[in-house]
């Protein structure tokens, strides 16, 4: 699929474009377009620009920002909002909401890679509403109800 991007600012020059880091990687990796680091105070969040905007071809079309596992689990970096979801339709600059689960300071340096960037088909729906729902071996169990 090819998916139009544009540098939102000359800024943004300095580094590649997001890429795939192997063959293998779903998440392409999105960078801090920042002049000069952002140190987040444990507890503390911003939002970090990515110099990047894109065109997704479709409504059937969604990007979704994930966290890096290595930022996470080696600095407790997560993204505020859980995951950032990109509409087909937004055309503004990617930011990402980092916030600092950890329990010292983090900074963030120009060019870093901060999160990962998913491309994924979305499955429109039309509600059907009912009286009831169809009975499953579940039913309405919830947190816990398969076991620990």
């Amino acid at each position: 699929m090819v998916v139009p991007v544009r540098r939102v600012s000359a800024l943004a020059r300095r580094w590649p474009l997001p890429a795939y880091a192997t063959p293998g990687a779903a998440g392409l990796d999105l960078r801090a377009c920042l002049e000069e680091p952002v140190t987040l105070a444990p507890g503390e969040r911003s939002l970090i620009p990515t110099g990047i905007a894109i065109a997704l071809p479709s409504p059937a079309w969604v990007a979704l920002v994930f966290a890096r596992s290595g930022l996470a689990s080696r600095h407790g970096i997560q993204l505020a909002n859980g995951v950032g979801v990109i509409d087909s339709d937004y055309r503004g600059e990617i930011r990402c909401a980092l916030q600092n689960a950890g329990r010292e300071p983090f900074s963030v340096q120009p060019g870093d890679r901060i999160a990962q960037l998913v491309v994924m088909p979305v499955a429109r729906i039309v509600w059907q509403e009912v009286d009831d729902l169809e009975p499953s071996a579940r039913g309405a169990g919830g947190f816990g109800s398969t076991g620990t």
